[in-house]
């Protein structure tokens, strides 16, 4: 068997849409699950669409995922360029065509734009355009008289209008198609360069391409593919199409939803492994049904004969619980790197932003809910003292002022405001008084933080607080007090 090279040949047109990330992770997995080789080529024939700098989305993207390329417009593996607009300019796509012509597999057509639209006619209420053969006709002579003259020109793939054509795929087995709806599609374009189908066909081949992922929106192409790989007498690589990804309304994902993009979940707060771990499981499963995974781990486990047929659902809750996991498991470093710009974002006084970030770590699923986490520290909210009553702390309104009154003057008394220093000194208090702990943390925690649940207690808020801010606090809760129970 020969090794297995895959490839990932995006078009750039903006950022790296979950599908496209999809089919690059797919095909390197696919690679290197064979200790095989994983290709990157830039697919720019359609200039129109291309965008500026998004070939530096592509690399960004497949860097920070991981998904390391063995070939490509930067690594030279002998098959470069591979830069479709460069292999353009070679004259590459041109000389294939022109052998598909001597073959009579492919033709000269010199229709006018105006002549194309009269072809338009309406199928099952779908408006579709197939192309008569008008120029298929056409002598040698006056195809030769045309391009003398310089008449724009593209060329089409001829092909046959009875019969059936039937290719095989590893995921939706074998499809038959009908050749009367076989278009005869365009292979290269009046400004001279190849469309993306037989620019695909024709780079696949010298490049060596054994196993080629696509979505499932591309079987319908694969049929004209066939045939030129039949017309060159050449290999048919092993398709493997993916499954539909839908939003959880079972919509086609559009870039209206917000999530569509690696970009845009990075964004969003996510982390790459766990938007990479995630993108695995739209359309496959390990046999072990293991969730959380390495890279590594998905290139051991990926069997791409697992991968299922049905629309996969981009749970977003999914994601988010995962992306929670990943993140309780990064290093201090990592994490804080990511954490603190949150962080500073939401608390402007002076304070241990260390120690926040900290204790909201295994509290949040994506970085942006540390807002909600900690706006408090920058500022008491608005809130109402029935919070104050909690029936297993034993604690009310009225018994909350008595203890506030009682614990300030040993909070003033205190200089150590660590964590270690203020729990012994409010446990000890309670000792003496006969206090149960959380009788005394509840009304602490409350008068400090205005909330009902916080990502630390309240010795721990204290201490990110100070000393001078947790008094005044603590202060302003007693004020309160007394004026609604006055």
């Amino acid at each position: 068997m020969s090794k297995v090279r895959t490839r990932f040949a995006p078009s750039p047109t903006g950022r790296m849409h979950v599908g496209n990330l999809r089919t690059a992770l797919y095909a390197y997995l696919i690679a290197k699950h064979e200790g095989g080789d994983f290709l990157l080529r830039i697919e720019d024939t359609d200039q129109e669409r291309e965008v500026e700098g998004a070939v530096d989305i592509i690399y960004h993207t497949l860097q920070m995922t991981g998904l390391k390329h063995d070939e490509g417009p930067d690594k030279d593996g002998g098959c470069g360029p591979y830069i479709q607009s460069e292999r353009t300019r070679s004259g590459l796509y041109m000389k294939y065509a022109k052998e598909l012509v001597e073959k009579g597999e492919a033709y000269y057509c010199f229709c006018t734009k105006e002549r194309l639209e009269t072809l338009h006619q309406v199928i099952n209420d779908k408006e579709i355009s197939i192309y008569d053969k008008h120029c298929l006709s056409l002598s040698k002579e006056e195809v030769e008289a045309n391009l003398a003259a310089g008449k724009p020109f593209v060329i089409r793939q001829n092909n046959p209008r009875t019969g059936t054509t039937t290719f095989h795929d590893e995921i939706y087995g074998d499809i038959s198609v009908d050749n009367a709806e076989l278009d005869d599609m365009i292979l290269i374009k009046s400004d001279g360069f190849p469309t993306y189908n037989f620019a695909n066909v024709v780079d696949d081949h010298l490049m060596g391409i054994t196993h080629v992922v696509r979505g499932n929106e591309y079987l319908s192409s694969s049929p004209k593919y066939n045939r030129l790989y039949e017309a060159f007498g050449w290999e048919i690589p092993t398709y493997v199409h993916c499954p539909l990804i839908t939003d959880e309304e079972h919509k086609k994902l559009s870039k209206r939803s917000g999530h569509s993009s690696f970009e845009d979940l990075i964004e969003q707060g996510f982390v790459s492994e766990a938007v990479i771990n995630f993108v695995a499981l739209l359309g496959w499963s390990p046999e072990d049904n293991q969730e959380k995974m390495t890279l590594a781990e998905m290139i051991e486990k990926f069997d791409y004969h697992k991968m299922s047929k049905s629309p996969a659902v981009f749970d977003y809750g999914k994601l988010r619980w995962l992306n929670g996991e990943y993140i309780k498991e990064m290093d201090e470093a990592a994490y804080l790197e990511r954490a603190m710009p949150y962080v500073k974002e939401y608390v402007k006084r002076d304070c241990r932003y260390d120690k926040i970030a900290a204790m909201v770590k295994t509290r949040i699923e994506t970085f942006p809910d540390i807002r909600e986490l900690v706006d408090f520290f920058e500022e008491v909210p608005e809130y109402d003292i029935s919070m104050y009553t909690h029936k297993k702390m034993k604690t009310t309104p009225e018994s909350s002022l008595a203890l506030l009154k009682e614990v300030l003057p040993v909070l003033e008394g205190m200089d150590d405001y660590s964590n270690d220093a203020l729990f012994a000194g409010l446990t000890a208090f309670a000792a003496e008084k006969g206090y149960k702990t959380g009788f005394v943390m509840w009304p602490i925690r409350t008068a400090l933080s205005g909330k009902q649940t916080t990502p630390g207690g309240a010795t721990e808020l204290m201490e990110v607080l100070g000393k001078t801010e947790s008094l005044r606090r603590l202060g302003e809760a007693v004020k309160k007090l007394e004026s609604a129970l006055a």
